[in-house]
């Protein structure tokens, strides 16, 4: 076959979900917009990569890359451009994707936020309880969020980001509330502690309050949002970071490492597990 530039159109346009199926990736839910998988790019035990279904696009939220098809296999492979066209070669015509029809589709749910009270669940207080973190910490730095979802109503414990979304966590499921983006507090401090996610800041405040009560920080929420606050890291003296031990934060964290000299990576602390509040978990209330 002559990769020509009609190759490579045809080649893009064959189907990510049947091509994920070949490679032995299965969507972990799905819905007639988008389908989501466990990352075939890195390790996860809850699905961030999506696959848009309309567009037949793939986005990695743990990464924050995405692309076609062509794109999505080069990186699995580390293949060139040539390679992955002649393994889809055979696949050109029973692969070829054809989007839905989504005119009677309407707009996907949303979380709607329906009340914001002080922690006092027991069934949170319980959660707090097993994730480490006292209860005066939660109760400081989160709130009790009721929100509602498909006509039901839930509860979990928030951290809300800086454009008035929510981070929802409780003991059986993870969400989040629009808009999505990284929650922050500034103080004017001459230290910033960034973390990946909310359990992760509430362990340092459970570990060392005093170094969260006398530094600005930053909680992620989603690697995806790292180059959002590469812009804010200069002004601090020192600025120390606490993303998970898998590849895509050791890739973010080397990546802050070489563009700043003010950054300490602080995740030899807990270099054995996951993440810090992983640690945490296991080890209880250690000092540094």
């Amino acid at each position: 076959m002559e990769l020509n530039q009609l190759s490579w159109r045809s080649a893009r346009n064959i189907c990510i979900v049947k091509i994920l199926a070949k490679l032995g990736h299965y969507p972990t839910r799905k819905s007639e917009k988008e389908a989501w998988f466990l990352s075939p790019l890195r390790s996860e035990t809850q699905a961030s990569f999506s696959v848009s279904l309309i567009k037949n696009l793939w986005f990695d939220f743990g990464l924050g890359i995405g692309g076609n098809t062509i794109d999505l296999i080069m990186i699995m492979k580390s293949w060139s451009a040539r390679e992955v066209l002649e393994f889809l070669e055979h696949d050109i015509g029973s692969f070829s994707f054809s989007p839905p029809d989504v005119a009677h589709l309407s707009k996907e749910p949303e979380i709607q936020v329906l009340d914001v009270q002080i922690i006092k669940l027991h069934a949170l207080i319980d959660y707090l309880n097993f994730r480490n973190i006292p209860f005066e910490i939660g109760r400081k730095y989160c709130r009790q969020v009721w929100y509602g979802f498909k006509g039901k109503r839930f509860f979990a414990i928030g951290l809300q980001n800086y454009k008035g979304g929510w981070e929802l966590r409780n003991r059986y499921y993870k969400t989040s509330s629009s808009p999505k983006t990284y929650s922050s507090f500034e103080r004017g401090a001459k230290n910033l502690l960034i973390t990946e996610g909310m359990f992760d800041f509430l362990s340092v405040a459970t570990i060392d309050e005093d170094l969260v009560q006398n530094s600005d920080y930053i909680i992620l929420n989603s690697l995806a949002f790292l180059d959002r606050i590469k812009m804010l890291i200069p002004k601090y003296d020192k600025v120390l970071i606490y993303l998970d031990n898998d590849s895509a934060g050791k890739k973010a964290a080397t990546s802050l490492l070489n563009l700043f000299d003010n950054v300490t990576d602080c995740s030899d602390l807990y270099r054995a597990y996951k993440d810090l509040n992983e640690k945490l978990q296991s080890e209880g209330c250690w000092k540094k």
